[in-house]
């Protein structure tokens, strides 16, 4: 992530140089500007975004006390691949860009046109690989199967499906029915530095309009924040129990004492 922050400021001046050699460019730039704002608070959603499941849990009394009776919710992931299907599906088309390096013409036309990211043939190829990257890498990562023993071994269930196989399959289903929008939503991220670069943003800083680089920025800062939080939530809690009522019976124990 740092290194990918260390290019911006060198890619957004060599835009905005580009753009005032041109008159009536700048107008054209700040729109540029508020496209790239737009795109980053979709890849928010997209990241961020979630289906959640609800599932209740029995109740159990021991005692006098009653256990469980809770109902809590089962986050499952728009994009649970990540940058993941972007990152194999760069590795994938780097391969024909090896032909150039032969001396038949078709060949070389073949590394040409996936060499150029701004080329359709190489965003439709490039859509479909990630595309299909994505169902392999999340049928890979996802368990529904384990899920559902998982809330059968601690007395969870969904409303309306029985424990067990039903509750993989209506798991396993809602997964598929949110990785296909996902799916097609990663792959248009991966291929919008090549529109950027069509509609006449220098090849620098159309990278920042979407693909690897946007995925990684957003994702990492976003994780950090999360992390950054729950280190405050931590700390207000250990606030509460120095400052809260269990320091002043100790004070009040030691008095007595």
């Amino acid at each position: 992530m740092i290194g990918i922050l260390a290019r911006l400021p060198q890619s957004f001046m060599q835009e905005l140089t580009a753009k005032s050699v041109r008159s009536g460019q700048i107008l054209i730039f700040i729109i540029e500007i508020a496209v790239l704002i737009a795109i980053i608070m979709g890849c928010v959603l997209l990241v961020q975004g979630t289906r959640k499941i609800p599932v209740n849990y029995a109740k159990q009394i021991v005692g006098n006390r009653q256990f469980g009776g809770a109902r809590q919710f089962l986050p499952i992931k728009v994009n649970s691949a990540g940058v993941m299907p972007i990152i194999f599906a760069q590795a994938i088309m780097f391969l024909p860009t090896l032909f150039t390096y032969t001396n038949t013409d078709t060949g070389r036309g073949i590394g040409r046109v996936f060499s150029d990211h701004a080329n359709g043939w190489y965003m439709l190829v490039y859509a479909t690989v990630v595309i299909g990257f994505t169902f392999l890498y999340t049928a890979l990562i996802f368990n529904p199967k384990q899920i559902a023993d998982n809330l059968k071994q601690n007395n969870g269930f969904i409303p309306g499906v029985k424990p067990g196989q039903p509750t993989a399959d209506y798991i396993g289903a809602i997964m598929d029915k949110i990785t296909l929008p996902g799916a097609f939503l990663l792959a248009f991220v991966g291929i919008l530095p090549g529109f950027a670069k069509l509609l006449g943003v220098t090849q620098g800083f159309s990278t920042f309009f979407g693909g690897t680089s946007l995925l990684i920025m957003v994702g990492v800062i976003l994780d950090t924040l999360q992390q950054i939080e729950t280190q405050l939530l931590m700390r207000q809690y250990d606030g509460l129990m120095k400052s809260g009522r269990i320091q002043g019976r100790q004070t009040a124990t030691q008095v007595q004492m």
